[in-house]
């Protein structure tokens, strides 16, 4: 029986990159500084079409095997020595992965394995700060270990290194510290986290993700930062996005370990099948050339002095930002904000106002602005998250002026407020147990059903969603995504 075909018959080149341009018309703009998250702008011209342009010279290049294709080891090797001498100590070894998150799997899985063949754990603990990034927890559900959560300071919004260092145990097989924390933007204490794992024989490593490669040019550019890196005493592994600060194209990153002994765990060999012997790196196998080939570039086009300047606009932007927010009435900004990550809170007579503070967020939204909420956990206030670049140091004057006026039409609505009996309705459910109907139910009062995504105001959702116990928001979000993928 016919069916209809998956696919045209072939259209034009021009009708279909027609479509794709007419498709990113609806999204957030990715260049322009008004973008506050997810996007990271040198604002340099001709830096976009020098990536495009690298990446299309690799596009077709197969990353699995260097034996074949050499220019993937030359490549690979100049991008992670670049970090190295940036971020390592004599005998630094690193590899180039997809991101952030594939880095720090790859360094769970090294703890893992090297806490099994060297310290005989079978039960591994994976021991982080309550502000950790959301993919070490990632990790752990993949890789059977345990995660042990410590909070942090409530008021500096830093790792406390005392509490993790209590927390240690013999099961465990990595502690972590970030530089800077994503959600704060604050640089936990490393050295004294690095000395205690390392008094304990535990591997220690540095989230830098963020901050990793703009750190040490904020350094260069006259800033003060403290220690971090590899060079700490303790310090064994480290991962660093160049995709972020570096301004490569997404997905670009390197994660660092102290020797290649180490590293040796964070790789994958199998001979036992019949097809060719396999040996992978990273968790990809397959891979294009063309995201290392753009990050290579993209580096040797800035270089040096260019990272160096660049650093230094984020942090007048930064300055700049800083000192308006606070000079706003009821905004409060959190922490002490050390690499171009900014959160900030809105206070009502009873402490932080989520109301407020998302409708705060809607009104920036309407007037051609992205910052991006975060909510309430473990004690930890409601916010709003910015990420300053290069090309924001042009905005920050009008974004403080919209910001002002926001405020002021936020103030003047109706507070968003959660039913009590749906609260404590929702408080009694089991996600584990929740049938489809009643996700749906209970996805359609949040505003999240039907596949339609967001509605154009968030604050209903968000509020509601703040309300929720963890486990049943993790399984609405996991239902919401869904519902958008939904083919």
């Amino acid at each position: 029986m016919p069916t209809d075909p998956a696919l045209p018959d072939g259209r034009p080149a021009a009708e279909v990159l027609a479509e794709l341009r007419a498709l990113r018309r609806a999204d957030a703009p990715t260049r322009g500084g008004r973008t506050f998250a997810y996007v990271y702008d040198a604002g340099l011209d001709g830096l976009d079409e020098l990536a495009a342009e690298a990446y299309t010279a690799f596009a077709t290049v197969n990353g699995l095997d260097p034996t074949v294709f050499p220019s993937v080891a030359r490549l690979e090797n100049d991008v992670v020595g670049a970090v190295a001498a940036l971020l390592g100590a004599p005998g630094a070894q690193g590899t180039f992965t997809s991101g952030g998150t594939e880095s720090i799997l790859l360094a769970v899985k090294t703890a893992r394995d090297h806490a099994r063949s060297v310290r005989g754990i079978t039960g591994p603990q994976l021991v982080l700060p309550s502000t950790a990034h959301a993919a070490f927890h990632k990790a752990a559900a993949y890789l059977g270990v345990e995660p042990v959560v410590v909070p942090v300071d409530p008021d500096t919004y830093r790792a406390d290194a005392a509490a993790m260092a209590a927390a240690l145990t013999d099961r465990t097989a990595l502690v972590v510290a970030s530089t800077p924390s994503y959600a704060h933007g604050v640089v936990d204490p490393v050295a004294e986290i690095a000395a205690a794992a390392a008094g304990r024989g535990v591997l220690c490593h540095v989230d830098a993700c963020i901050g990793g490669w703009i750190l040490p040019h904020l350094r260069r550019a006259g800033r003060e930062v403290e220690p971090f890196d590899l060079t700490v005493p303790g310090v064994t592994s480290l991962s660093v996005d160049l995709h972020k600060y570096a301004y490569a194209d997404k997905g670009a990153s390197v994660v660092l370990y102290r020797d290649a002994e180490l590293r040796r765990h964070q790789y994958f060999a199998h001979a036992g099948w019949p097809g060719y012997p396999v040996v992978n790196p990273t968790v990809q196998g397959t891979k294009s050339g063309g995201l290392l080939a753009q990050a290579w570039a993209v580096l040797q086009y800035v270089g040096e002095e260019g990272y160096t300047a660049l650093a230094g606009r984020v942090a007048e932007a930064s300055d700049r930002l800083l000192a308006g927010l606070r000079s706003f009435d009821g905004v409060r900004v959190l922490g002490d904000p050390a690499a171009g990550l900014v959160a900030f809170t809105v206070e009502g007579e009873g402490g932080p106002d989520l109301s407020l503070l998302l409708h705060l967020a809607d009104e920036m939204r309407e007037l051609g602005w992205y910052l991006q909420p975060q909510l309430s956990f473990d004690g930890l206030p409601p916010n709003l998250h910015l990420t300053l670049t290069p090309a924001t140091v042009g905005q920050v004057d009008a974004l403080l002026d919209d910001l002002g006026t926001a405020l002021g039409k936020a103030r003047a609505l109706e507070p968003v407020t959660v039913d009590p009996g749906l609260a404590g309705l929702a408080a009694g459910l089991d996600p584990q147990t929740l049938g489809p109907d009643e996700v749906a139910a209970v996805l359609a009062f949040a505003g999240l059903g039907g596949g339609g995504g967001l509605p154009g105001r968030t604050a209903p959702v968000l509020v509601l969603l703040d309300a929720l116990p963890g486990p049943l928001k993790e399984r609405l979000l996991s239902e919401f995504i869904g519902s958008v993928f939904r083919i």
